[in-house]
């Protein structure tokens, strides 16, 4: 069965599915393995390397002719052009995080760019939608990478941002497979972003070390680490991030090391592996098609059997 709804239009995909833009590891290879897929790959640019985003951009164009998005996360990109350099790109579709919705949005939009920002709180997403964004991405504490320290469930705070915006929501935070998807969009979410499912794709780049750790975690393998500090994060149980899971005085960010040697060496205590609690449901590293499809297929199978039980 076809999806359609706001999201699948404004997006232009057949299925409302976007891969998390996560640094260094959402680039062209997985990407568009994501939007050939029939879902969304983006782009990110928290990596700050603008000149080697600037190339996965032309190689995305060269993989894939479905549409795709990139992602400005605020607190990581320093460049003051950032907003020209997404517009030069020729991208129609952009999410914004880690920062002020009211920073980028207009000049986005007014450059005929559908805008989404990710927002941790209810107070986070009516500034958001007051600001202007086309949608949001309500992010529960349960995935994977930067949080707010004042953590909030999907479960709770995805109905409630539902319950007081109008706009499209893409739901992210502990989605892996068509029944979390299907509780979603039960919730008010029209669509789901993925990322720890992302991470352990057979077309992520990222090192075998730790597409295994999250194939063989349990559902407590995961840490939400500096709860005192900003932002918090939530990451792979390791013995560094063990070691700083109760330390209220070391700010974690200053504990990432060198991440490219974890993230292509596979030196798992090189840095920190951020990584959703979903590890403890991924049991096997599969292409990214396989898994897109197999969403579907489940997501439309239990909500038809739901109708059937209860209807």
């Amino acid at each position: 069965m076809p999806f359609k709804n706001r999201i699948t239009e404004m997006l232009g995909v057949e299925i409302p599915i976007v891969q998390a833009p996560m640094g260094w590891i959402a680039r062209s290879q997985l990407a568009s393995a994501v939007s050939n897929a029939g879902a969304l790959g983006i782009i990110e640019t928290s990596s700050g390397e603008l000149d080697a985003v600037r190339e996965e951009i032309i190689k995305m164009r060269e993989l894939t002719d479905k549409p795709f998005g990139v992602n400005i996360a605020q607190a990581f990109v320093r460049d003051p052009n950032i907003v020209q350099f997404v517009i030069d790109q020729g991208v129609k579709f952009v999410t914004t995080s880690a920062g002020n919705p009211e920073r980028y949005t207009q000049e986005l939009k007014s450059a005929g760019l559908t805008v989404f920002h990710v927002v941790p709180t209810l107070s986070a997403a009516l500034k958001a939608v007051e600001a202007g964004v086309d949608g949001l991405v309500v992010e529960g504490a349960e995935g994977g990478g930067f949080k707010n320290p004042k953590d909030v469930s999907t479960m709770v705070l995805l109905p409630l941002v539902r319950s007081k915006v109008d706009v499209p929501i893409i739901a992210a935070g502990g989605f892996v497979d068509g029944a979390s998807m299907a509780a979603a969009f039960a919730l008010g979410a029209e669509g789901v972003q993925m990322g720890t499912r992302m991470v352990s794709a057979a077309e992520s780049p990222v090192h075998s070390n730790w597409k295994d750790a999250i194939v063989n975690a349990r559902e407590t393998d995961t840490v939400f680490l500096n709860r005192a500090h900003s932002p918090a994060l939530r990451a792979l149980r390791t013995e560094k991030t063990t070691r700083l899971e109760f330390d209220v005085e070391t700010n974690a960010m200053t504990e990432f090391g060198t991440a490219l040697d974890l993230y292509f060496g596979g030196d798992m205590e090189a840095s920190i592996a951020l990584t959703g609690q979903v590890a403890g449901r991924i049991d096997a590293v599969r292409p990214v098609a396989e898994v897109i499809d197999e969403v579907q297929r489940e997501f439309f199978e239990v909500v038809g059997n739901l109708g059937q039980q209860y209807l």
